[in-house]
């Protein structure tokens, strides 16, 4: 199964808190309200600056894409 690179997700135990759940290496479960992360699969590699900036990177996406679909979440509740 193809799955998307990010999920879009709540929890009626949570319900203040959005989460972005991301997919690909490295996954990880991203709290947008409290700007946590959780880390799926372990950070491995030689050169750690280099996995911190590419770990920074797709957080950074994360929160680009969630802004981006909240978005439009507010245009379909305009036309309505």
């Amino acid at each position: 199964m193809k799955l998307p690179k990010f999920l879009m997700a709540d929890n009626s135990e949570f319900p203040e808190d959005l989460f972005v759940v991301h997919t690909e290496y490295p996954r990880f479960i991203l709290n947008v309200e409290e700007e946590e992360v959780e880390w799926l699969d372990d950070l491995e590699g030689d050169d750690e600056e280099t996995i911190a900036n590419e770990a920074t990177q797709v957080v950074e996406q994360a929160f680009k894409w969630c802004d981006e679909e909240l978005a439009k979440y507010d245009d379909e509740e305009d036309e309505d």
